[in-house]
């Protein structure tokens, strides 16, 4: 017994220390760098002025804000577009890989690629977007250079770019639905919205909490799409700001890893606290 655990443990040496080296150990050194101040090479402790100086910021509570009211249109839109879409592929759909594989192609391409399209789509004066609108005689509003539309050009282009992960998975998860569930429902005359409601989606919860999860974590650490739209801003006057952002900004240009190393820590726990809570809900909704 004990030469195998000495054995297990053997094999897993390998994947402890890449985890302790690159995950655990990042997370205590920027916990300890939030207590510094200084420059990255000539760091001194401060206490908790990097906390002090963090909250009265704000500036971070608009990169705060700016990313949970993200978090909080583009993450559930963008789960039910993605449930929406793979219904109907996985439905009505004759060539269902051809369409998944179409669908997923955008997750494998570069964020900043495709973020550098996307900004000349949202161009205000010869974007396709506005080209649109003003062909249905709708507003067309200057997407990227528009202080008051840099979040909503971030929540669109997030929104689409979730999709691709989100349907492919809700795919897999639809094909492993039992299909006797739906042949005994077509036994008792049931409808396509009642097939949809009480045998797909309480089978698709286990895959939703799992998506909820990382769109969630994704959104509040979304920084490549403010990067790519803005080309290296976070649009005019800061506007587009995000959690992320903002210590990218005040680590790399500002030159204040202590108050970056702040926000990282308050980042964190904001995380950790929402994905708890949202666990517990989908839980709970699984029960029921």
């Amino acid at each position: 017994m004990k030469t195998n655990q000495k054995k297990a443990w053997l094999f897993l040496a390998p994947t402890i220390i890449f985890v302790t080296f690159f995950s655990i150990y990042p997370i205590l050194r920027a916990f300890v760098m939030s207590f510094q101040s200084g420059s990255l090479i000539n760091l001194s402790w401060s206490g908790l002025s990097n906390y002090q100086y963090l909250f009265k910021d704000p500036e971070f509570w608009l990169a705060i804000k700016n990313t949970a009211l993200y978090a909080l249109i583009s993450v559930p839109i963008g789960l039910a577009i993605s449930i929406l879409l793979a219904w109907i592929i996985f439905s009505k759909v004759k060539h269902k890989s051809f369409f998944e594989t179409t669908f997923f192609m955008p997750y494998v391409t570069s964020t900043i690629a495709i973020g550098i399209v996307f900004r000349y789509i949202f161009n205000g004066d010869y974007g396709l977007l506005n080209f649109v609108l003003r062909c249905l005689h709708l507003p067309a509003p200057n997407w990227i250079d528009d202080p008051s539309m840099s979040l909503t050009t971030i929540i669109i282009f997030g929104i689409w770019t979730s999709l691709a992960f989100n349907i492919v998975i809700l795919m897999g998860a639809l094909r492993n639905i039992d299909p006797n569930f739906y042949t005994m429902a077509d036994m008792y005359g049931a409808s396509g919205a009642e097939k949809f409601w009480r045998i797909t989606m309480p089978e698709l919860i286990p895959t939703l909490a799992f998506l909820l999860t990382m769109n969630i974590i994704g959104a509040f650490k979304v920084y490549t799409s403010v990067y790519a739209l803005f080309n290296g801003q976070a649009g005019v006057g800061n506007s587009g700001t995000t959690a992320v952002f903002y210590i990218y900004n005040k680590f790399q240009i500002v030159g204040t890893p202590g108050v970056a190393m702040a926000a990282t820590v308050v980042l964190f726990i904001i995380i950790l606290f929402i994905t708890f809570l949202q666990r517990k809900m989908m839980k709970k909704i699984g029960e029921n």
